[in-house]
């Protein structure tokens, strides 16, 4: 393509001087318009205000006789040069635009487009996001008149997991909602600040989809490096190349180099993208791993194709870029990179559609457990490993446990095939696979031992009708009963201090933490009198009244009804990976504030989450 741009520019400057040099042809030319016969000179015109005298100097060149230029030539500002194009000093040389590929001749050129659109297809950018309030989603309108800095803040803080589930769920739909900015925001900004906390906590197909509400002329660097992050945790590496041909000057790392080679190959400029892998190799732009594994994904797209050898020997660090090309162009993971990997590859490997299936069911329970997906999704996964023909019967084990926990003959076989599942330790990511087969266990007395177990699972999936039905069967002051006290929807009265002096008295040694959550669960849902709250906050060294700038702006939102407001900074409040990062005070302001701006399911579904893990 260079070569045909420059075949062209250098054409076009040889056709100007051929008329001249060409001999041969006779002229045509009648005598008259070669030599015209001498004009009378034209009468002076009268200056006057409006229109001022003509110059006595020409108009153009007078030695030729010829009479007036009809279209007077442009002033170059010098006699020298009259005439000439002027380029500007750092203009490429000949053979170095020769050397250049099209996007670079093109931003050299000023030919790179600002839009890739359409103008009367382009979007708006003031309310970003993918659910609705029609939807489920959050209103529009309820941060806009919220301090930015404050918004800001608690996005940025929201840089990890969630240890509750359900707090996950909530924080998620908070963040995807269709909202405005907050006041004196960017919304593109307040778009990337969204799309990378969703991407943080694991949701990157959700941050994909946030991103792509978008149009990719408004992209600033911000947006830029979080909807790369959320592309290359879902493996979608060419989902980026709209923004990444569009922008190609916003980054200059390895990465995007790397990106900006994959995205030309599959353009059909394999050429162009084998010499911009080479010259990232050959520059230390990227490391050697990183431009094989690019190099691999190119040759997929067809022209230029080769064989790469993948070699792992001297990599150290396994990243999210490395981790998506290899599972999407099918290279294994050397054993001492793939033994112990953080539970965002993990949650990765699940949203990746190139992960085998057998991987992915594996790693479905963390995600389950995180809130990623649903008890729905991670049974659609079990059934597709258990349809599939790939795979013997050890492999598909789980999958027949599943099977069984839901066509099993009777309700005994059921409950057992649900128990191995669970383990000894109670896993709770099994516990959002068996959510809807312990909803259609039958109530019974037989399966008691059992309940406070079958009523968390089915809790996992927000149950709590289905759960309430063995309110007759659980004793006072059990697990089961905390869970059920917890749960239940249309609490109006206080629960039975005694029956929470029972509980305490069954876990206060041996789970001291569960017992904290019941307290601040129920005190948070305004389900304990105020003096019963003091008694066993005593009892348990808890100080719910202990106040932190954090627990002041919560509060603060819940008693104004901000449902999104307050559904973001509980989201802060409940950051890290294990229910041990948690404490009772900080449950008990979420609680309450979640209660207060109108969120109560949510509210009693974190409450009965945290006494069921803690």
């Amino acid at each position: 393509m260079k070569r045909a741009v420059l075949f062209a520019a250098t054409a076009g400057l040889a056709l100007t001087s051929s008329l001249a040099l060409a001999g041969g042809p006779e002229d045509l030319l009648p005598d008259i318009f070669r030599d015209p016969p001498p004009q009378q000179p034209s009468p002076t015109p009268t200056p006057t205000a409006d229109r001022p005298a003509p110059s006595s100097q020409p108009a153009g060149p007078s030695s030729s006789g010829s009479g007036e230029v009809v279209q007077p030539l442009p002033d170059s500002g010098s006699s020298g040069s009259a005439g000439r194009l002027t380029l500007p000093a750092d203009f490429p040389s000949l053979a170095e635009l020769e050397q250049m590929d099209p996007d670079e001749i093109n931003e050299v050129l000023g030919l790179r487009p600002k839009f890739d659109i359409p103008a009367a297809a382009r979007r708006a950018v003031e309310r970003v996001g993918i659910i609705a309030n029609v939807e489920g989603g959050f209103p529009s309108g309820s941060l806009r008149n919220q301090p930015g800095a404050l918004v800001g803040a608690a996005l940025q803080a929201s840089n990890g997991p969630v240890v509750s589930r359900w707090g996950h769920i909530l924080l998620r739909r908070a963040l995807a909602s269709r909202l405005y900015a907050p006041e004196g925001m960017n919304p593109v900004a307040f778009a990337a600040l969204r799309a990378q906390a969703l991407t943080d906590m694991g949701e990157g197909a959700v941050a994909r989809a946030l991103v792509q509400d978008v149009d990719g002329s408004e992209y600033n660097r911000a947006l830029t490096d979080a909807a790369f992050d959320a592309y290359v945790s879902t493996g979608d590496i060419l989902g980026m190349c709209p923004v990444a041909r569009l922008h190609g000057d916003l980054r200059d790392d390895g990465e995007w180099e790397l990106l900006q080679a994959i995205c030309s190959a599959y353009l059909g400029e394999a050429r162009s993208a084998d010499r911009r892998l080479q010259r990232a190799y050959g520059t230390g732009v990227a490391e050697e791993i990183d431009v094989r594994l690019a190099q691999r994904y190119a040759g997929a797209a067809g022209e230029g194709s080769r064989a790469v050898n993948i070699e792992w020997g001297n990599v150290e660090t396994l990243t999210p870029w490395r981790f998506a090309l290899a599972r999407a162009v099918g290279e294994d993971l050397p054993e001492e990179l793939a033994s112990d990997l953080d539970t965002g590859y993990a949650i990765s490997d699940v949203l990746i559609p190139a992960t085998p299936l057998l991987r992915r069911v594996e790693e479905s329970q963390t995600a389950a457990e995180r809130g990623v997906i649903s008890s729905a999704a991670i049974v659609d996964l079990y059934s597709q490993l258990w349809a599939s023909d790939r795979y013997d019967a050890a492999e598909k084990n789980l999958a027949a446990q599943l099977r069984e926990a839901y066509v099993a003959e009777t309700p005994q076989e059921r409950l057992a095939a649900m128990r191995g599942l669970w383990g000894e330790q109670r896993d709770y990511g099994r516990m959002v696979l068996t959510a809807y087969s312990a909803a259609r266990l039958p109530v019974s007395e037989d399966f008691a031992d059992d309940a406070a177990t079958l009523i968390a699972s089915m809790l996992t999936a927000g149950l709590d009708r289905n759960a309430l039905r063995w309110a007759d069967v659980v004793s006072d002051g059990s697990e089961a009963w905390a869970l059920l006290a917890l749960a239940r929807p249309d609490a109006s009265d206080t629960v039975d201090s005694g029956s929470v002096d029972s509980f305490i008295d069954e876990f206060d040694a041996s789970r001291p933490r569960k017992a904290g959550f019941l307290v601040a669960g129920l005190a948070g849902l305004g389900r304990l009198d105020s003096d019963d709250v003091e008694d066993f906050s005593d009892r348990l060294g808890l100080n719910f009244t202990r106040r932190s700038a954090w627990s002041e702006k919560i509060e603060r939102a819940g008693q104004l009804r901000n449902a999104t407001l307050v559904a973001i900074l509980a989201g802060v409040g409940m950051q890290g990976d294990s229910w041990e990062r948690m404490t009772p005070r900080h449950l008990f302001h979420i609680v309450r504030a979640l209660n207060a701006a109108g969120l109560s399911a949510e509210a009693r579904m974190i409450a009965a989450e945290a006494v069921a893990r803690g």
